[in-house]
């Protein structure tokens, strides 16, 4: 059962790979960049500034820090835990696949994908905590965190499963943050 779901794996991962084109792939690696998201993520700073104030942006600020201090961890310890190669690292799939990234960029494991996890993280958390002020903005930031973990698959560094997992063990987390972000939140003011 496991060979079978990690060869669909595998299959879809070439299709999606094999979806880019040279003219697309500049802006792919830009997408996939951790730096690429700071103007969003400073939008969304001072989003938080204007409704919590200072007191409550700093809860924000710890909340953030601490929950994508999670996610990586948590998928560090599934990639050695788990040492799933990463597709740029299999040589069977070097033919079949459009490798953006050259061995050294590949990293060595790749389930769960870290990148993945910590955009939907922030996403969720992001998301949750802005939505009564602004409708539309968690739709917009998980379609973004879904931009930036498709960008991963079509870099060749990670399978659909490395994204599907990462997604939602950083959609609990951010979900997690976001509530004891709103405990604290209660607990600061309340000071």
């Amino acid at each position: 059962m496991i060979e079978t779901l990690l060869t669909y794996d595998t299959e879809l991962f070439l299709f999606l790979n094999n979806l880019g084109t040279e003219r697309w792939d500049g802006f792919w690696h830009i997408v996939t960049e951790k730096w690429s998201s700071i103007p969003l993520y400073v939008i969304m700073l001072y989003l938080v500034y204007r409704h919590y104030g200072w007191k409550g942006t700093l809860v924000v600020l710890v909340s953030v820090a601490l929950m994508i201090t999670a996610t990586d961890q948590l998928a560090n310890l599934f990639k050695y835990g788990i040492e799933r190669p990463r597709p740029c690292r299999v040589e069977a799939l070097q033919s079949q696949m459009r490798p953006l990234v050259d061995g050294v960029g590949c990293g060595r494991f790749g389930f769960f994908s870290a990148h993945a996890a910590s955009s939907m993280a922030a996403a969720v958390f992001l998301g949750l905590a802005l939505r009564k002020y602004y409708r539309y903005l968690p739709f917009l930031l998980l379609f973004w965190a879904v931009i930036v973990a498709y960008s991963r698959i079509y870099l060749g560094v990670h399978y659909p499963l490395d994204i599907i997992a990462g997604m939602f063990f950083g959609g609990m987390l951010g979900w997690v943050f976001y509530r004891v972000n709103r405990w604290g939140q209660q607990r600061f003011n309340a000071s």
